[in-house]
């Protein structure tokens, strides 16, 4: 992720759970299915057996809070990471590049990743990769899902509550899609608005 969007996932960090929750700059937006999907995403990853995880740029934990087992967090950000300890008291919430993380091989049993994938260029979706499959022998991705009206690769404008505008790189997938670029794998969650693929090896 590069260093500008990078500032503008800190200063979206008290306000990121708009997106999730649609409020703020997102309650005037049309989102057909949307609470039940993130309800159906947020169920999908409860089902996963519970594991030794790392959420790998876990953000403010929205997707932390429904990981079974012992659970560790990482984002770069600290604001991010000040909501994400309120939220989940009981995870170890560790600051740092996701592309880079302070852990030693063979850490965990899973590492999990919303939402970030979906940002990263070729050369770091490879690293990213690379460094997940170092940590644990199974890694579980969740991203925004292909829809009609989007296009599939983008810089996009994003509007923060304060009115500040930033661009914003984001790819969309399908679960296949997205499974394929991860090496092969299986379909977790595949709704309107998201995908989660799981790949083992």
């Amino acid at each position: 992720m590069n260093p500008q969007m990078r500032r503008y996932y800190e200063a979206r960090a008290n306000e990121y759970d708009d997106w999730w929750l649609w409020t703020g700059v997102f309650a005037e937006r049309d989102r057909p299915g949307w609470d039940d999907d993130v309800a159906a995403l947020c169920r999908a990853l409860a089902a996963l057996e519970p594991a030794r995880t790392l959420d790998l740029a876990c953000g403010t934990a929205f997707l932390t809070l429904h990981l079974r087992g012992e659970v560790t967090g990482l984002d770069q950000s600290a604001g991010m990471l000040e909501v994400a300890r309120e939220r989940c008291p009981d995870v170890e919430f560790v600051q740092g590049d996701a592309l880079d993380p302070p852990f030693e091989p063979e850490t965990f049993e899973r590492v999990v990743s919303g939402h970030f994938y979906g940002h990263l260029d070729e050369g770091q979706r490879e690293r990213f990769v690379t460094v997940a499959r170092s940590l644990a022998p199974e890694l579980v991705v969740v991203d925004s899902a292909r829809r009609p009206e989007k296009p599939r690769e983008s810089w996009e404008e994003r509007l923060l509550n304060d009115g500040s505008r930033h661009e914003v790189y984001k790819r969309r997938f399908s679960a296949g899609e997205l499974a394929r670029e991860l090496g092969g794998g299986e379909t977790v969650h595949a709704g309107q608005w998201f995908v989660a693929v799981r790949t083992r090896g």
